[in-house]
């Protein structure tokens, strides 16, 4: 159940303290999963946060406002369904970024 919990709380950090909380269970916890999913929240967060700043950038050329609109919705939903997925006890690894930490 704390493996739980503390996946739930990497995930909804997204909201509150995005790298602050995923890095902390990374150094205090001895468990891989928890290990991998918090290497996996901070570079989550760190993608988008650049593809959101560039799609901002982009949007003085219009091209930049559908991506910023996606990213940022990407940003909302992603964590969401990541808490919706450890409170089920299941694996979610995060779009983008899931793949290169194995």
């Amino acid at each position: 159940m704390e493996n739980t919990g503390m996946k739930v709380l990497i995930h909804a950090s997204a909201f509150f303290a995005p790298y602050l909380v995923p890095i902390l269970m990374f150094l205090i916890s001895d468990e891989e999963d928890i290990k991998n999913l918090s290497i996996q929240a901070v570079l989550f967060q760190l993608v988008i946060g650049v593809l959101f700043t560039i799609s901002v950038v982009l949007s003085v050329f219009l091209i930049g406002i559908p991506f910023a609109i996606g990213f940022g919705i990407m940003w909302i939903v992603v964590p969401i369904i990541g808490i919706v997925k450890a409170l089920k006890n299941e694996r979610y690894d995060y779009p983008i970024v899931g793949r290169w930490v194995q």
